[in-house]
């Protein structure tokens, strides 16, 4: 079977800190590296400076997009490490569908919320859907104490789309 695959990696000890800031809907979208590094794979130019017909420089919110390539049936796999700060009660991510509003609007899906535990906060999440080219996909996190949204480093990042273009139709 087919695949398509971009594979993103954004570390902080390379890359330098991420300012974390929160958009409208409460959450920042993880920007990643346009050169390529020891683990990051884009050979179908799926996270392209000029993806989707606009600019883009690193770090700026573009930069967290990946623009599929295939229509077809998306794996979205996500790895965040947060550095360790006390003051965190739970952490989230969720993958989104045109998190900039530059295609087909906002929409957000597989939103997973983890209370914290000791130490650094380690987490890795999947999901599947269709995905098609013209609407970009991006990760987003938060960190939280009760209601208050808090700036909590995130020390490693990574972000996968394979996309199997070879969909059986009945």
């Amino acid at each position: 079977m087919p695949l398509a695959i971009a594979s993103l990696k954004y570390e902080a000890a390379h890359s330098g800190a991420q300012t974390i800031t929160y958009d409208s809907d409460g959450y920042h979208l993880v920007r990643f590296p346009y050169a390529a590094g020891e683990e990051s794979y884009d050979a179908w130019k799926m996270h392209d400076p000029a993806g989707g017909g606009g600019k883009s420089t690193y770090p700026d919110p573009r930069s967290g997009l990946i623009w599929p390539s295939h229509h077809g049936w998306g794996t979205l796999s996500a790895l965040v490490f947060w550095k360790a700060d006390s003051r965190a009660t739970e952490y989230r991510a969720r993958f989104v569908r045109d998190p900039l509003n530059l295609s087909t609007g906002y929409d957000s899906t597989a939103t997973t919320d983890t209370p914290a535990t000791g130490g650094g906060q380690y987490r890795s999440c999947t999901w599947q859907m269709f995905v098609h080219p013209g609407t970009p996909v991006g990760l987003k996190i938060a960190a939280r104490a009760g209601d208050r949204k808090i700036a909590v480093p995130i020390v490693l990042a990574e972000f996968k789309l394979a996309i199997e273009t070879d969909v059986i139709k009945p």
